[in-house]
């Protein structure tokens, strides 16, 4: 087998319709147009979605939902997660270096989730009041 010699397997494509060629070609006369109208014609606009002027489909449901374009570059940090930086003083380096946060990431804030067993030093990061307070109490302490 070579590649010249490759083709479709038989009857995996169809011939393209050729419309206009006579009654007997099966699309003759109007070549599957209908009768009259707009669409009946060479060059009848359609907008897609058009109704007629009775107001269109996507204009009547409402608009739904929202896509942040920060959500990329925020991060939120579990407490717990902290334990896992092996860092001494956590920045927003380390905690991508770890894969805690992605790396698109330019923020990131340090939630009260879960416990934390170690005392950590946290640099450059913001923290909530009760992530502030479970840090204090494990020994650690916060750089601004």
């Amino acid at each position: 087998m070579r590649l010249n010699d490759i083709k479709p397997g038989s009857g995996s494509r169809r011939a393209r319709l050729r419309v206009g060629r006579g009654a007997s070609a099966g699309q003759g006369k109007t070549c599957g147009r209908g009768v009259k109208g707009q669409r009946a014609r060479k060059g009848g606009y359609h907008k897609v979605g058009f109704e007629g002027g009775q107001m269109p489909l996507q204009r009547r449901l409402p608009k739904v939902g929202f896509r942040s374009g920060m959500k990329a570059t925020r991060a939120e940090v579990r407490l717990h997660e902290l334990g896992g930086v092996a860092a001494e003083v956590i920045d927003l380096a380390a905690l991508k270096q770890a894969g805690i946060v992605p790396a698109a990431a330019t923020r990131a804030k340090v939630v009260l989730s879960g416990k934390l067993a170690k005392a950590v030093t946290l640099k450059g990061v913001a923290v909530t009041r009760g992530a502030r307070a479970a840090i204090a109490a494990a020994g650690g302490r916060i750089e601004d």
